[in-house]
């Protein structure tokens, strides 16, 4: 039996290049050939909070599961990220967001990056069918960064720390468009069965509507499938 995850050979890819970095970035609508059924198996998972910085629970998913979704694009990423080898499996969660925006912690107010390795790929496939939210990508103001590597990141968060001493923290709620910190470069729209790649050390944040009401079941609310990539 395939994998539910198994990209559909309807599938229809575009690659770009966001930023003043030219950061590359891939979408793949009609990612699924029955993205409906993934959304009624990831209802019947147990979610639970996974670390400090996703807004809301996840559930594990195998990557016996998760690598049918990529296998067929692993030869284009290579050349599209510029890596030395074929991207290979890291993790993988289906991801809910269930935290309302006045709750959220400080570190969840600013865009993040999952990694600082050039060869980190995060996989992002859309899951909601409300279609209110996506994904944003960001410039630091002060730095000019637009991602952040090894070499970068101590100047990232001693500026960080300097601007927040200057301006405060951000109040509670999602990053919109601007703050005084950082400035929206790229946006991608959530649409449902819409897959989007890239690398997971460009500065990104879900980009979540004002009014936004989270739902904790996840034929309801904000469902994505998280797979990462190295």
């Amino acid at each position: 039996m395939s994998s539910p995850l198994a990209l559909s050979p309807h599938a229809r890819l575009v690659t770009d290049l966001f930023g003043t970095e030219q950061q590359p970035i891939a979408c793949i609508d009609e990612a699924l050939p029955d993205p409906q059924a993934v959304v009624n198996i990831a209802a019947r998972h147990d979610f639970r909070p996974i670390g400090p910085f996703y807004p809301g629970v996840r559930a594990a998913v195998s990557q016996q599961v998760a690598m049918p979704l990529v296998e067929r694009l692993l030869p284009l990423l290579e050349q599209t990220f510029g890596l030395s080898r074929p991207p290979q499996f890291l993790e993988c969660f289906l991801s809910l967001m269930t935290v309302q925006a006045a709750d959220l912690k400080p570190i969840q107010r600013f865009p993040h990056f999952d990694g600082v390795e050039d060869s980190r790929l995060a996989v992002l496939l859309y899951l909601d069918q409300a279609e209110t939210t996506g994904t944003a990508f960001y410039r630091q103001r002060a730095t000019g960064f637009e991602s952040v590597d090894a070499e970068r990141l101590d100047e990232y968060r001693t500026s960080l720390e300097r601007e927040v001493a200057h301006h405060g923290l951000p109040e509670a709620g999602y990053i919109g468009t601007e703050s005084a910190l950082f400035e929206r470069i790229f946006a991608v729209a959530g649409r449902f069965n819409r897959m989007v790649i890239y690398r997971g050390n460009a500065l990104h944040c879900a980009d979540v509507p004002a009014g936004f009401a989270p739902e904790k079941d996840p034929r309801k609310g904000r469902l994505t499938l998280n797979l990462f990539l190295h």
